[in-house]
């Protein structure tokens, strides 16, 4: 039994029209665009925010460090509320002692669970002020993952506008082509005369 295959550009159909063929490439554009471009936008946009992530990481670990230091400031009685699994912290001056110098005091942000007295671990600046902890290695992968997908997604959605923005001209054409051809056709159908 022989199957015949039938070359769909090249296939002559009395209603297929060139907004049909422009549709049909389109589809086939879209797809090689969905398989690839996005996927390689991903890629691409992911690996930039990786690489710029890291530099921040690795420039903020250059210019913080960590001391230990004692609270001395007085603790809030009520802590202020706040939702989720992050741990809580407040402002409270707190004292260090650098190697070789005299005690140094500055207000730093210490978790909740310090109290008057207690020891913690706080963040400076080269100037000795309080300032975050440096990006984690985790934070920087979810800043790539996160950018990566946003850009995958952005690409992937202005491929699909772009699509539907060419179906809806191409109906419009398809519509105005088969308007011309029954102004044609009636007359023949309907036995009317054209006006």
């Amino acid at each position: 039994m022989r199957i015949r295959v039938h070359d769909w550009q090249r296939r002559s159909n009395p209603l297929r029209r060139r907004s049909d063929v422009v549709e049909a490439w389109t589809a086939l554009v879209v797809a090689v665009l969905l398989l690839v471009a996005v996927p390689l936008a991903g890629v691409l946009a992911g690996r930039w925010a990786h690489d710029d992530a890291q530099a921040v990481a690795t420039q903020q670990r250059a210019e913080r460090h960590r001391v230990r230091a004692e609270v001395v400031g007085q603790v809030p009685e009520t802590l202020p509320s706040a939702d989720g699994a992050r741990e809580r912290t407040y402002r409270v001056t707190v004292r260090w002692t650098p190697s070789g110098e005299k005690a140094r005091t500055v207000t730093a942000r210490v978790p909740e669970s310090a109290r008057r007295g207690d020891t913690v671990d706080v963040w400076l600046d080269t100037h000795g002020r309080s300032v975050a902890p440096p990006t984690s290695g985790t934070l920087v992968w979810q800043h790539t993952l996160t950018m990566a997908t946003c850009a995958a997604g952005g690409t992937a959605a202005v491929v699909l506008l772009g699509h539907v923005v060419v179906r809806r001209v191409a109906m419009r054409h398809r519509l105005d082509e088969w308007e011309r051809e029954w102004t044609r056709t009636e007359p023949q159908w309907t036995r009317r005369r054209p006006a």
